[in-house]
């Protein structure tokens, strides 16, 4: 699997800002390979339903078929990249692209929304409870600083993954990473 896909196409990045799109999408990287039956079932859709979208996401390079697991009667599916991603700023030049990033911003809060419900810490060892969870922070930066902040982010990120690969008690892990710059109030 490619690490990441580049988007500089907004009519691409709207193909996956479709929600059960970038929720098929998101089960193909998290769960690993599956047929439009098996993520019907698991997102309460028709295998019809399942089929198009999947098709459609196909079409514009997110997935591809997963000839190592093939299963003889139906197709099976499986993410081309970890992850998808896009610079805002080019893409906002246009309605369309606008569009697009705000759809996946929310889509991404949406997403975010959903994992933190989710956590339910009875299922998890003492270790993990205590290193889960939200953290806010507030500082006064220029892009310049957020940009290198979401760069070393994803940098140690992977070192940690490759360092523990392998390890016993790991898990899957969302991480979200966002930084957004706050109005700035008028001195008085």
């Amino acid at each position: 699997m490619e690490y990441s896909y580049q988007i500089s196409d907004p009519r691409v990045l709207k193909v996956v800002a479709h929600p059960l799109r970038a929720r098929l999408l998101g089960l193909l990287r998290s769960d690993g390979p599956a047929t439009a039956s098996e993520l019907g079932r698991k997102v309460g859709e028709s295998s019809g339903s399942t089929s198009y979208h999947l098709r459609e996401l196909f079409k514009h390079g997110f997935i591809e078929d997963d000839d190592d697991q093939h299963d003889g009667r139906e197709r099976r599916w499986r993410a081309r990249h970890r992850y998808t991603s896009w610079n805002s700023r080019e893409l906002t030049g246009t309605p369309e692209g606008r569009e697009a990033v705000e759809v996946m911003r929310m889509w991404q809060a949406e997403a975010l929304s959903r994992a933190a419900q989710g956590f339910d810490e009875s299922a998890w060892s003492p270790e993990w409870v205590e290193v889960a969870g939200l953290s806010d922070h507030f500082f006064v930066l220029p892009p310049a600083a957020l940009g290198e902040f979401m760069a070393r982010t994803e940098e140690i990120l992977r070192e940690l993954a490759e360092r523990h690969a392998g390890d016993s008690d790991t898990a899957p892990v969302h991480i979200w990473v966002g930084g957004f710059p706050r109005e700035r109030k008028e001195e008085s």
